[in-house]
């Protein structure tokens, strides 16, 4: 299966929750009206779109429709399509690794598949032909050090770690000098999952941010959020205290063919203007793939 035909598969319990229902919505109508922007709003709040961004995209239909003479309601499931495809863009944000060894770290709460996706990630450099060190810098628990092992031996790649309770700094300053010693092209650095309540380790993440910054000037090179796509709302919540902490350069966000709540891509892009840079929608290790816009949007709406 191509990863179109994917994409469309995996986003069919949001296409229903919410396409299904505009179009349903739009062909019933007599008129356009008041009522019926309001409910196209209520629609797009469903979806997990957000508040603010499902006002901002109906006060665009509305201008819309006025400036084009549009009356006939069946017409509004592609002007939505076309509004929704402009917040989106059409380019992919694609990962910006400029330093040799770049070095990429991955955040994000527990549950969220975080190690999963490093794991994902190595797969895919390597496939590209990158050598790829894993930094186990999650020393808050020793399940997290036994993970990243684990997706270390199934992505090839080798794992920098230290025992429980380690300081991460320290595991991130030894993943440097090895990569450096052993030609390595990125580094994945795992971070401890952290809950945006807990000051101590975010101030631990800053601490290792200062010591990439301080051995790989211009680093990190990359600064990725791992978002669960099922939690909608919250996902954005979490966004936006992680980028006060530590400046997120781009979203990966996964568990997206499990949700209704794939709106929630339209809302991170529309408020946080922080690009979602991957996807998963799968199990299997080649399931996380950059995120195109473009075919998102086609995907969403197509029949």
């Amino acid at each position: 299966m191509g990863f179109f035909s994917k994409l469309k598969e995996g986003l069919t319990r949001t296409r229903e929750g919410f396409v299904a229902k505009i179009e349903s919505l739009v062909t019933g109508a007599n008129k356009i009206d008041d009522e019926l922007f309001d409910e196209l709003e209520e629609l797009l709040i469903q979806a997990d779109v957000g508040v603010n961004t499902a006002v901002e995209i109906v006060e665009d239909l509305r201008r819309t429709v006025r400036e084009r003479k549009i009356e006939d309601a069946s017409e509004l499931k592609g002007v939505l399509k076309e509004l929704i495809a402009g917040i989106m863009g059409d380019s992919k944000p694609g990962l910006k690794l400029k330093n040799r060894p770049a070095v990429i770290i991955v955040v994000g709460v527990n549950g969220v598949g975080k190690t999963t996706s490093i794991g994902k990630l190595a797969y895919n450099f390597k496939q590209d032909g990158k050598r790829v060190l894993l930094a186990a810098a999650d020393t808050f628990r020793a399940a997290a050090i036994d993970q990243i092992e684990i997706w270390g031996e199934r992505s090839g790649c080798d794992v920098i770690k230290h025992k429980e309770g380690a300081d991460p700094a320290a595991v991130v300053f030894d993943a440097i000098q090895a990569a450096r010693a052993r030609n390595i092209d990125i580094i994945i650095v795992d971070t401890a999952g952290r809950l945006h309540t807990k000051t101590n380790l975010m101030e631990e993440l800053k601490k290792v941010l200062r010591v990439i910054s301080r051995e790989v000037p211009d680093a990190p090179d990359e600064v990725l959020l791992v978002l669960d796509a099922a939690t909608g709302q919250n996902a954005i919540s979490q966004a936006k205290i992680f980028a006060q902490a530590t400046g997120i350069t781009g979203i990966v966000l996964t568990k997206l063919d499990g949700t209704a709540k794939g709106g929630v891509v339209i809302g991170i892009k529309s408020e946080l203007e922080i690009p979602v840079k991957f996807v998963g929608i799968g199990e299997k290790v080649e399931d996380l793939r950059e995120f195109d816009p473009k075919e998102f949007v086609e995907a969403l709406f197509d029949e």
